[in-house]
């Protein structure tokens, strides 16, 4: 019985958070009150509140889930026969997620400047996500499958500075994100990552 019930309480959760992301996306993190999220839910705020505490709390739940989902798919990147083309397929398969919460991504960008919390929530996941990448450039490296002068750590920040750039710039100027962008990018990283040679 007791399965039973954290099975609906997860279940309950997840409702919630997408809920709130569908509200981020739609009005902001900042437009996006207590109650929009209860009513996309079809929650009442009391319900609410015995999940989350705040707004705070539902992002760094949204996080948490997505660091679990970053970390499930590193590892099975790992197990990839060549690493660069396992890693510039994700990052496509990334990026077509994003593009739908573009502009939320840059919002909790902003809003991180303004809201301590909000801030450490994000530079947690940064420090995440680029420890993942870290690992997986140096599994490859050992592979012979990546440059093994670079710097895994630094390599791997530069890999999510251009991630994040191009996100920016779908919004900067949508006339550049094209298949012709996506494919330089890509030729940017696989020159970038590969071995050299002697």
């Amino acid at each position: 019985m007791r399965r039973v019930e954290e099975a609906k309480h997860d279940e309950k959760r997840r409702q919630i958070l997408k809920a709130a992301k569908r509200c981020f996306i739609r009005d902001g993190f900042r437009g996006a009150s207590i109650s929009d999220i209860c009513a996309e839910a079809r929650i009442s705020p009391g319900l609410l509140y015995h999940y989350f505490e705040n707004k705070e709390a539902i992002v760094g739940a949204m996080t948490a889930a997505g660091l679990a989902l970053a970390t499930r798919r590193i590892s099975t990147l790992m197990q990839s026969a060549n690493s660069v083309t396992a890693l510039i397929a994700e990052l496509e398969r990334v990026k077509t997620r994003r593009d739908r919460a573009s502009q939320l991504i840059l919002d909790m960008l902003a809003e991180a400047g303004r809201n301590p919390a909000i801030g450490k929530i994000l530079r947690t996941r940064s420090r995440a996500i680029r420890g993942l990448l870290t690992d997986f450039l140096r599994n490859a490296q050992k592979q012979g499958q990546v440059d093994r002068t670079l710097d895994a750590e630094l390599a791997a920040a530069l890999i999510i500075s251009i991630v994040d750039g191009a996100t920016a710039m779908k919004i900067r100027d949508p006339k550049l994100d094209t298949p012709a962008t996506r494919k330089m990018q890509e030729t940017l990283i696989t020159r970038f990552l590969s071995p050299r040679a002697r």
